[in-house]
């Protein structure tokens, strides 16, 4: 179980350092004609210090890191990192940062109504089924 201070560290750097991407497209599904409606739902913490944005990776355990080098306008400055998570994983992260944030609450609000009810692996998800299954790990 993740310490209750770790959720709001990560809370912190996300309201300061992260982004939600949350909106829909229209997005064309191989060998179809018609374009669906498609959500992209993302979080992200872009920093450069290697260390911290690791550290979010390891104690979340999802998402993925990656490396975002300076563009050639940009010479001077440090390599950034980049961790990122998609779709039900970003919606387990919102859940455990909710009780902490301020500035991306109101996106972080908009994933979490998006999943609330959703049937996921024969289950129902709402916000406080997966803070007591949170609790109990």
């Amino acid at each position: 179980q993740m310490k209750e201070t770790d959720a709001a560290y990560i809370a912190g750097l996300f309201d300061g350092e992260g982004h939600v991407i949350y909106k829909q497209y229209p997005k064309k599904r191989k060998g179809q004609v018609k374009a669906y409606p498609t959500w992209k739902i993302t979080l992200e913490i872009s920093m450069t210090e290697e260390s911290i944005v690791r550290w979010v990776h390891e104690v979340l355990g999802v998402g993925t890191v990656c490396k975002k080098p300076p563009s050639r306008k940009q010479m001077g400055r440090r390599m950034q990192y980049r961790w990122r998570c998609n779709s039900r994983e970003a919606y387990g992260v919102c859940c455990l940062m909710f009780p902490y944030l301020h500035i991306k609450l109101p996106k972080i609000q908009k994933i979490i109504d998006h999943y609330q009810g959703k049937v996921f692996d024969g289950k129902v998800v709402d916000l406080e089924s997966y803070r007591t299954a949170m609790a109990l790990e």
